[in-house]
């Protein structure tokens, strides 16, 4: 009743029931209305219903307005914003649907079930935010909206080719990960110099990256899970507020570039399950801000890089600021879409938007070589570490037990050798941990939380020929080495040939050494010779005075 109301908004609350034309019927004069974040609320109208009122803002996000698109909406030809995401639609993009949002300025209806093809005269909309993300919407991509600035049409099923030319200047955010995108990234792209988030993520998409000038607005590039080729991409260096890189899964090679260390903004830096090959730019430390770093599964030989330390980032000292300029990320885990992933406690876990709260360092299956830096034990934020599958050597880090933060530990199928630190049975947070396939040795630290992962996991020492003690059935000797088949074992077990080459040429020594004190002596070879005549005479005397015996008593029997 009231017909004077322009403004009503009852959203955030836990009202149920169904919402019908009746309610609506005097109040000609509203121009906003919110229901959203009331799950429980039904709005059930006829298809023919004609509103009374003419809306500008409109937001039914996340109450139910489904499962038919919302016809009466073709009549709000004034609306600037409508929110209609999570609302339960399961419908096909109505034909109206261009011409009568064509003045719209803001439109999300992502979360939905909505089906069909984008419409081709997208071009000549007035959107400048368009969401629709999280649908099953089909066919190519068309043109973009000309004034378009931020474009969500991620997690859908669109295919063909990438757009030849996006037409929309002033886009700053695209976001198009977890569709059928296929081809190559266009030269046009290189155009968008306002672009702050690019997202193409778990596409088709195929062939070298194009060769842009300048892109330095870009912060956000996510490119993972595609078949692009050739070397790193150029005109990342370029990019000198890039925060956020995304390239695994791909086919890039090459080496690593010298001028990555030139990003100084990088936070998230994920190229793992590529072909990259090289070292690991010694300058790549010099990323104060960067506290995740994943190089797994690529070619990358030498050593870890010296001036860890320098990664303050992965110190609890550190504030760490970041965050997606988008949702995608928050629903992609749950979903199946391209959520990202970190590989720890022995399995790969999906994360969405919390992947900035993973501080973490995978370097795992590569030809990695050297020692470990004692210097990582300074970045006691880790939670991760990874560098299994390599060829690393030396001693484990002693003073690993300072990352107390630290949730799971992979060192496993490398060389390494010596004692485990008594400091890892300190780490309290220690969730996962494997060490096994290495050359280790020694007592097995006590504790109990190294003596509840063994329980959970076994295996977590195996190949390690050298380790005794509890929890293994394995004693130790005074010393803290292996007895096992009363033999010590060194790091690198017992080896038979060096053992009898050993004993050999002991036995040779020792005859030299004999006779060439004789033959210097003069009085120890006289000594000598007359010590042996008088065993000679005594074993003499013995063997015919048995020999007389046994003959006597033959002849008597």
């Amino acid at each position: 009743m009231l017909s004077n109301l322009t403004y009503l908004d009852i959203s955030l609350n836990d009202l149920h029931g169904v919402l019908t034309e009746e309610h609506f019927a005097k109040m000609a004069s509203l121009e906003t209305l919110d229901l959203s974040q009331n799950p429980l609320l039904k709005i059930h109208v006829d298809s023919e219903w004609k509103t009374p009122f003419k809306l500008r803002d409109a937001n039914f996000s996340l109450c139910i307005m489904g499962p038919l698109f919302p016809a009466w909406l073709q009549w709000q030809v004034n609306l600037t914003y409508l929110d209609i995401s999570s609302s339960g639609i399961t419908d096909k993009l109505p034909d109206w649907f261009t011409i009568a949002f064509s003045t719209m300025d803001f439109l999300d209806m992502s979360n939905n079930s909505i089906y069909g093809e984008l419409p081709e005269n997208m071009e000549d909309m007035s959107l400048t935010q368009f969401f629709l993300d999280s649908n099953r919407l089909t066919g190519p991509i068309p043109s973009l909206p000309r004034n378009i600035i931020y474009l969500d049409i991620s997690m859908n099923s669109l295919s063909g080719p990438f757009p030849s030319n996006l037409g929309a200047p002033g886009l700053e955010m695209l976001l198009m990960f977890s569709n059928g995108i296929v081809g190559h990234l266009p030269e046009s792209i290189c155009h968008s110099q306002k672009l702050i988030v690019l997202d193409l993520a778990n596409n088709l998409l195929v062939g070298e990256l194009p060769s842009c000038s300048r892109m330095e607005s870009l912060r956000y590039l996510l490119l993972s899970n595609n078949s692009f080729s050739g070397p790193f991409p150029p005109f990342v260096q370029s990019c000198k507020n890039l925060g956020f890189l995304d390239l695994a899964w791909n086919n890039l090679s090459g080496t690593l570039p010298t001028w990555i260390g030139n990003l100084v903004q990088l936070q998230f830096v994920r190229l793992s399950y590529n072909m990259f090959s090289g070292k690991i730019p010694v300058i790549i430390t010099k990323l104060k801000f960067l506290h995740h770093l994943n190089l797994a599964g690529n070619n990358i030989s030498g050593s870890i890089p010296l001036g860890m330390s320098n990664l303050t980032a992965m110190t609890r000292m550190a504030v760490r600021i970041g965050s997606f300029p988008y949702q995608a990320y928050a629903n992609a885990a749950g979903e199946g879409g391209n959520s990202l992933s970190v590989v720890t406690k022995g399995q790969e876990l999906k994360y969405g938007v919390g992947i900035l709260d993973m501080v973490s360092i995978d370097l795992s299956f590569n030809g990695l070589t050297g020692i470990i830096p004692e210097e990582i034990a300074s970045l006691d934020a880790l939670l991760n570490i990874n560098v299994s599958w390599n060829r690393l050597s030396g001693k484990f880090p002693e003073n690993i037990g300072a990352i107390q933060s630290l949730e799971s530990l992979d060192l496993s199928k490398n060389m390494l050798s010596r004692e485990i630190p008594s400091s890892l049975s300190k780490i309290t947070y220690l969730s996962f941990l494997n060490l096994s396939e290495n050359n280790l040795t020694g007592r097995i630290p006590p504790g109990s939380q190294l003596d509840t992962l063994y329980q959970e996991h076994p295996s977590i020492y195996d190949g390690n020929s050298g380790l005794c003690g509890p929890p293994l059935q394995k004693n130790c000797s005074r010393n803290g080495t292996s007895t096992q088949d009363g033999q010590n074992r060194t790091g690198h077990g017992f080896e038979p040939m060096s053992f009898r080459f050993g004993l050999v040429l002991g036995l040779i020594m020792g005859l030299w050494l004999a006779l060439f004190t004789l033959l210097l002596m003069k009085a120890w070879r006289i000594a000598y010779f007359r010590l042996f005549d008088k065993l000679y005479d005594q074993i003499y005397v013995f063997a015919v005075v048995k020999w007389k015996r046994l003959a006597r008593a033959g002849t008597t029997d």
